[in-house]
């Protein structure tokens, strides 16, 4: 930052009241310049953060963090919160190893009220606080800031309810921008363009501005009705859902001035019960590339900042992500009754192609992924084929009607995973490390992962030809690994696995992302002449018993791999599956996973060391538990 820059004099919250509005402006200008700067080397949330610069700002200008509790939904908007709260000179950290958390982390500052990563909670979180203020008789101001398309999942609904219900002290931004990743949908997006454009009140006030600022002493006037807060409005609009809830509503205001956010926030720190204020923003904010294409940009890698062209590997193998989507297309073009249905993400699930050719056959349900299950079973029960895309992290929020509608069901839903495994940069929030851990113990599911690109093809027709129950398939983020992708697509033999090589000394069960690491780290076993089998999975349930059974019985050891938790995952289902055969007294098994412990964010390939699953750590732990080091 060169001298002289107003963001040089910016060091907490407090300095912000120094400054004028004009100052803050330029202030503004300056933090744009910086998040676009090192979001262009690290990756991260560019759009979304560029969208509620002055909003935070203001924000910290009227609240005293961190006695004032600032909830950020989501959280892939608090740049600007991190920049303004002591954290500026790390902020080329961001996402990277040992750096800053993209996402807000009480770990991270005293100012990070509450952890977040998944939509949708922070009402909930916000109402929590604010009656823990209430018990200890304190006197403090909670604040939740959350999206329109966080306001689509059912959390937010029950967490309004409820505000509206004990009519607690509560301040609620609904930052109001016309996205979530994608583009909004739904009915809450419908109402809140309504309140947003208010035709009729908008026309209204027009003619009234032009008639008063004709008369003697017009100004005057116009200047008293702007006080007024309901002024006309509400004479022509019918009181706003939030209102019949119990909540005030103030606005709606435009997010990036000011100078007319500052007297609305401190007019809601006044009131007695909760307020709600509507403030509409611009995703992308000051940055053409990012305002023109905001969901390109919401979450992005690294780009050039004069162009806004992403910075990738020309020679890097196509990702699992957009071999599920072509693959998924080409599938629905033989088979009219497949549908696809996503949680607010078709282009991170790699179903935005799918949409785009069949659009009467996509279902985008917003952020609201328990919803998008049971909509799902109910397709299935119909004799539709749905495939639902939805990230393993994300998965997470479906555990019960997962469970309870389609499992107990024996509904023939597809569920397919993306970001299955350590997704690197985004930290434990994103993780998908639980989903082979929550699936296992539901009866009637069938789980699968793929070695490679082109395996996942075959798994993708696998299940939308299985008609028998629930099948699901996890896969990881980013590039493939140049598999051949060009053979006719065929079914596999339910859970059948696929024997790679022989071993003598032990055999490497794996499965997903790490059969490739299992056979690098045969090799390495081989240079120690340990002879290591290993034996692609495929399925996680069921498992293919009969082979398993016979290589417990002509090796001493079996070693099992997967890049999920050890604890309730594959693993363990090997060990049980061996014990019922009465086996695990003749061969030992060594299981390889996720730790007990969140793993933070960084490179893939550094956590991978960090928690001892890089190939050379594996080997090395093998030879020692076979005394052979």
């Amino acid at each position: 930052m060169s001298e002289g820059k107003i963001l040089d004099r910016v060091n907490s919250p407090l300095d912000l009241k120094l400054l004028s509005v004009e100052e803050m402006n330029q202030l503004a200008a300056e933090i744009r310049e910086l998040i676009i700067d090192v979001v262009s080397k690290n990756g991260g949330h560019l759009a979304p953060n560029l969208g509620v610069v002055e909003l935070t700002l203001a924000l910290h200008r009227v609240f005293d963090c961190p006695k004032d509790k600032l909830i950020f939904d989501v959280g892939h908007q608090a740049y600007i919160h991190k920049i303004l709260t002591g954290r500026k000179k790390d902020f080329p950290t961001l996402r990277k190893y040992k750096g800053l958390s993209g996402f807000p982390k009480r770990q991270e500052s005293e100012c990070d009220a509450f952890g977040v990563g998944h939509s949708s909670t922070s009402v909930s979180a916000a109402d929590g606080m604010a009656a823990a203020r209430d018990l200890k008789g304190e006197d403090y101001h909670v604040v939740a800031i959350i999206g329109d398309g966080a306001m689509t999942g059912g959390m937010s609904f029950e967490a309004l309810n409820h505000v509206g219900d004990t009519k607690r002290r509560i301040i609620i931004i609904l930052n109001d921008n016309e996205m979530s990743i994608s583009k909004n949908v739904g009915a809450m997006s419908q109402y809140l363009y309504q309140l947003r454009t208010g035709e009729t009140y908008n026309r209204l006030k027009h003619n009234v501005e032009n008639w008063l600022s004709g008369l003697d002493r017009g100004a005057d006037l116009l200047e008293a009705i702007d006080r007024v807060k309901v002024g006309v409005k509400y004479l022509v609009m019918p009181e706003s859902m939030f209102e019949h809830l119990g909540i005030k509503y103030f606005g709606p205001v435009d997010g990036h001035n000011i100078e007319a956010l500052i007297p609305m926030l401190t007019a809601a720190k006044k009131e007695e019960g909760p307020v709600l204020i509507h403030v509409v923003t611009k995703k992308g904010k000051g940055y053409a590339p990012a305002e023109e294409r905001p969901n390109e940009f919401h979450g992005t890698g690294p780009f050039e900042i004069a162009t806004g062209k992403k910075i990738v590997n020309p020679g890097a193998p196509a990702s699992y992500t957009s071999v599920f989507g072509k693959t998924l297309v080409e599938l629905a073009e033989q088979d009219k009754t497949i549908v696809a249905i996503t949680a607010a993400m078709p282009d991170g699930t790699g179903v935005a192609a799918f949409a785009r050719k069949f659009p009467e056959r996509f279902f985008d349900v917003g952020i609201a992924e328990q919803h998008a299950v049971t909509f799902a079973a109910g397709l299935a029960a119909e004799g539709i084929k749905p495939v639902t895309a939805i990230y393993s992290t994300f998965m997470q929020r479906a555990y019960d009607q997962v469970l309870h509608d389609v499992c107990m069901q024996k509904l023939p839903v597809k569920l397919c995973m993306d970001r299955g495994g350590l997704v690197g940069d985004d930290g434990y929030t994103h993780h998908g490390v639980f989903d082979y851990a929550y699936l296992l113990p539901m009866p009637n599911m069938v789980i699968m992962a793929p070695k490679d690109e082109n395996e996942l093809r075959h798994m993708l027709y696998t299940a939308v030809e299985y008609n028998e129950g629930p099948i699901s398939c996890r896969y990881p983020r980013g590039s493939g690994t140049g598999a051949d992708c060009s053979e006719p697509l065929h079914t596999l033999p339910l859970g059948k696995a696929e024997k790679l090589r022989n071993g003598i000394d032990v055999s490497i069960w794996a499965i997903g992302s790490m059969v490739q690491e299992a056979e690098r780290t045969a090799d390495l076993l081989q240079n120690a002449e340990i002879s290591a089998g290993v034996v692609n999975m495929r399925f996680a349930k069921p498992l293919d018993e009969a082979l398993l059974v016979a290589e417990a019985k002509t090796v001493p050891a079996i070693v099992t791999m997967e890049e999920g938790v050890v604890t309730g995952g594959v693993g363990e289902a090997v060990m049980q599956t061996l014990n019922s055969y009465g086996l695990l007294k003749n061969v030992s098994v060594l299981p390889f996973g996720i730790p007990d412990e969140f793993i933070s964010q960084g490179d893939r390939k550094l956590l991978m060391r960090d928690i001892g699953l890089r190939p050379e750590q594996m080997a090395e732990r093998i030879k020692k538990w076979l005394g052979r080091a």
